[in-house]
């Protein structure tokens, strides 16, 4: 294994030989002087940063390799020459020369004006990069740092050289943004207009400062300033209201998890499992053990940890569902209250296990590198991809769910059982181990929706207790028994109750949730899709 101080000095011997061959092996191109390299090392700030971003326009690598020793502290000057110096050995800034360092050499200092000026130097030399990916994430690096004047030649330089259309557009709407401040008015008038079509909360900033310091005293320049800010604010305000939409959705989509083990074991089989959430609970735990198991013996296929962990949960929990049916259920089959009062006692006995077990405190359940992270859709709302994967999730387990009920022999005879019991016995349908199957599936299934939690939530003890009551109203509102009601009144609740958040608080929001259902249940008592066969009339 390779040392740290070895891993340096290959470092400073890559650097070395970048510097020799950009300055001596490219005759006649642009590189980087010694005074440019001074200028850039010493002196006020605001001469620094105007050298910076002369030296930027031309867009050349030794000035990116100088950047960044700047970045890391790695810059002396001393005799009017500026010195790069990695592991006691320096380097002449402009040449890649070995030199001695002077005795009375100082630092370069950096404070944070200084260093945004610097890492924005960096990302606008990378806009001249021949892959597309390197130019997008350059150009999403320079708009978070504050452009002025000085970098108006490296912006337009840079817009005249794209290609990539939506980069294009952005390059300009980058320049208007530099040209919103100039003295010129026709530019002024121009890039107001540029920005009305921006959809950047940072441009809105922006035009409410032109607007709320007067620093825009023209009559015409300000109220195209107005119609730009009106513009933006409107896009924004829709992209806020895709992120609220989208967070109900990914509620909606954990909501319909959990419903869909009640579907098959309250809608299907009439139990009302109120240990159903701790079911969930006991998946979420799965999968932490399931993290530590892949943590301590395969590091480096971490990642996966979390698809392993799928099939894991399932099966804990359904067993753990097959010994509550065939210990507690099956004697309590036609009898509501006391099913109720009974799971609702081992619920309170599996979370005491749990915090036996793993104590009372929520357990880290890390995500991996594919599901961290999400997509930016607009500058206020980023879609994370654990969110999306749970959406995604949530659809593959409910066309998997449709499939065996409908597709299947188990199916065939959970239907059978669920619409005349007795005739079912009637042609040989087993209908005790029927019940047991079915009861176990659809805590299995709860144990899937405690994987998919356990990526956005924390996991303890009490984490079943907050889904248990929503996702009974899900089945009852969708109608018992129908996972097609399941879908429409998961995805639904979750959309209004996020959407109720927004205008009333969280608190609010739910008593809200809570009124319309019981509103809804009062006019339609059977729910959305209300069941047809012999047992809806039973």
């Amino acid at each position: 294994m390779n040392s740290p101080t070895s891993a340096r000095g290959a470092r400073f011997a890559r650097l070395l030989l970048v510097l020799f061959l950009l300055v001596v092996g490219a005759p006649g191109a642009w590189a980087l002087t010694g005074g440019q390299a001074l200028a850039i090392a010493s002196g006020d700030n605001d001469a620094r940063i105007a050298a910076l971003n002369e030296a930027a326009v031309h867009g050349d690598a030794t000035l990116a390799a100088f950047v960044q020793a700047l970045l890391d502290d790695e810059v002396k000057v001393a005799g009017g020459q500026a010195y790069v110096v990695h592991d006691g050995k320096a380097v002449l800034a402009a040449t890649g020369a070995e030199a001695k360092l002077p005795d009375d050499a100082e630092d370069v200092t950096n404070n944070n004006r200084m260093r945004g000026a610097l890492e924005a130097a960096l990302a606008s030399l990378k806009l001249f990069s021949a892959d597309l990916a390197v130019r997008q994430a350059a150009v999403t690096e320079l708009a978070k740092a504050s452009l002025d004047d000085s970098q108006l030649p490296m912006v337009e330089k840079a817009l005249a050289a794209e290609t990539d259309p939506a980069l294009k557009d952005r390059l300009q709407r980058m320049r208007a943004t530099i040209l919103i401040s100039s003295p010129d008015r026709a530019k002024r008038l121009a890039a107001a207009g540029e920005l009305r079509g921006s959809n950047q909360s940072a441009v809105a900033s922006l035009l409410q400062e032109r607007l709320a310091a007067d620093a825009e005293t023209d009559p015409e320049v300000r109220a195209a300033l107005q119609r730009s800010l009106d513009a933006v604010r409107d896009r924004l305000a829709w992209g806020e209201r895709l992120g609220v939409v989208f967070t109900g959705l990914s509620l909606g989509s954990v909501l319909l998890l959990v419903a869909l083990g009640l579907a098959i074991t309250y809608g299907l089989m009439g139990v009302i499992n109120m240990a159903h959430g701790e079911l969930m609970m006991i998946g979420a735990y799965t999968t932490y053990v399931v993290q530590n198991v892949f943590r301590a013996w395969w590091p480096g296929a971490f990642d996966a940890y979390v698809l392993a962990a799928v099939p894991c949960a399932f099966i804990v929990s359904a067993l753990v569902g097959a010994v509550l049916e065939r210990g507690v259920i099956r004697f309590l089959y036609g009898r509501p209250l006391e099913t109720l009062l009974a799971t609702w006692g081992i619920s309170l006995m599996l979370q005491q296990g749990v915090r036996s077990i793993f104590g009372a405190q929520n357990v880290p359940v890390e995500n991996p590198n594919w599901l961290s992270g999400g997509v930016e859709v607009m500058s206020n709302i980023v879609l994370p991809w654990n969110r999306i994967a749970i959406i995604v999730f949530a659809m593959l387990v409910l066309a998997g769910v449709a499939l065996l009920i409908a597709k299947t022999r188990f199916g065939l005879f959970i239907r059978g059982v669920t619409q005349n019991r007795r005739m079912a016995a009637c042609v040989g349908v087993d209908t005790a181990r029927t019940d047991m199957l079915a009861f176990a599936f659809g805590a299995g299934i709860a144990g899937l929706a405690g994987v998919a939690l356990s990526q956005i939530g924390n996991v303890g003890p009490d984490l079943g207790q907050s889904y248990i009551v929503d996702s009974f109203l899900v089945v009852v509102v969708g109608g018992v028994g129908q996972l097609a009601g399941a879908v429409v009144a998961g995805l639904g609740l979750g959309v209004v109750n996020k959407l109720l958040e927004g205008v009333a608080g969280a608190v609010l929001a739910k008593i809200a949730v809570l009124v319309l259902i019981v509103v809804f249940i009062q006019r339609k008592p059977s729910g959305l899709f209300a069941m047809k066969g012999r047992s809806a009339d039973a």
